[in-house]
């Protein structure tokens, strides 16, 4: 039950890291959306492995087949299935893993919830689960795009210590895409680089933020009082793997604040529509969009599977150590930007058809 996400524009994914392949189901698709495989696979490669010297080194193409759903270059309004072959596991990796747990990893928890678990890679703990996440997000962009003129790019905004310079407002994918770390801060992004590198060859991992803005969304999405806009944005980001935090707005720094200081006044613009001076809100006043643009950031730990030698346990309550083999990211950031992305895409596209099905009944 835990595999499946959203109402109206519903995901449910499949596969294991090291299994025969992942992928995704997708219900709620609306019928006439031109859609192909490379659409899709633009997001996929963004997230796939073996891209740089900063991420993991599995070689996997990550090419998905649509397996139905689509006809002629359009969906149908049925289900739509997608599948991604693993094509370089190396369960072997994973041996001594079978019994000893990571440190900070769910092999100790699936455990004690499921009294089992594929440790081969990590199953369905693991980041390459995010493919059929991945998948799914880029079908509800272009429906996004396609209906609304939404618009959604998300880029490293930290590593560790290290902070880039960019305003939300402006950002365009291209800058983000313009180096490996996907700072669009030029030169905060070499020095990113540069310690990301280092703790690779140090056999250790990074953690740091990922900021993401979606532009053009119209006010009046969100349903309060549980399924708020920001609550589900919530709840998607912080279902991705290696998350620890989120916030949108001014977030905690907001909590300095006064509330002369942080309230967004309202003016009309020059096209006679409500507008906010400032933004303090992020896009978002009582769980409902209001037009400005929706602001948010997401944390991310440093990668749990390390080279370097730590005490943990065994599955038989043994004391041991255990300095992981594998292919693993030395800093999960640049790889999930575009999981970021496909959350935030996967919400906003849920909300949006859940606002047109209530507006449907006051409008003609």
């Amino acid at each position: 039950m835990g595999s499946t996400f959203g109402h109206l524009f519903r995901i449910t994914t499949f596969g294991e890291s090291h299994g025969g392949g992942v992928g995704v189901v997708i219900d709620g698709c609306p019928p006439q959306v031109e859609i192909s495989a490379p659409e899709i696979q633009k997001d996929l490669d963004r997230r796939r492995p073996g891209q740089s010297k900063i991420t993991t080194p599995r070689k996997e193409a990550d090419q998905c087949e649509i397996l139905s759903g689509v006809f002629e270059g359009k969906t149908l309004g049925t289900s739509l299935a997608i599948l991604v072959r693993n094509k370089d596991p190396r369960p072997q990796d994973y041996q001594e893993m079978k019994v000893k747990y990571r440190p900070s990893h769910a092999d100790a928890t699936y455990d004690a919830k499921y009294g089992i678990r594929n440790w081969q890679g990590g199953g369905r703990s693991s980041a390459r689960e995010t493919i059929g996440r991945v998948a799914g997000g880029a079908i509800a962009k272009k429906i996004l795009q396609q209906v609304a003129g939404i618009e959604i790019v998300a880029y490293v905004k930290r590593i560790q210590t290290l902070e880039g310079l960019v305003d939300p407002h402006t950002v365009t994918l291209e800058q983000v895409e313009s180096n490996i770390v996907r700072c669009p801060d030029a030169e905060c992004a070499q020095r990113m680089i540069e310690k990301i590198d280092q703790a690779r060859r140090e056999k250790n991992s990074l953690g740091g933020v990922v900021e993401c803005v979606a532009r053009k969304v119209p006010p009046g999405l969100g349903e309060p009082v549980f399924d708020k806009l920001e609550a589900d944005l919530a709840k998607g980001i912080m279902s991705l793997p290696a998350t620890k935090g989120f916030e949108f707005g001014s977030g905690f720094a907001g909590t300095t604040l006064t509330g002369k200081e942080h309230n967004d006044e309202f003016y009309i613009n020059e096209q006679g529509n409500i507008r906010t001076s400032t933004n303090h809100s992020g896009g978002i006043q009582g769980g409902i969009s209001n037009g400005e643009p929706i602001i948010m950031r997401a944390a991310f730990k440093p990668t749990a599977t390390i080279g370097q030698e730590q005490k943990t346990v065994t599955s038989a309550g043994e004391e041991t150590t255990l300095a992981a083999r594998g292919r693993h990211d030395p800093c999960v950031l640049p790889r999930a930007v575009p999981m970021v992305e496909a959350m935030v895409a996967l919400v906003l596209c849920d909300h949006l058809l859940r606002n047109q099905g209530q507006c449907a009944v006051l409008k003609p």
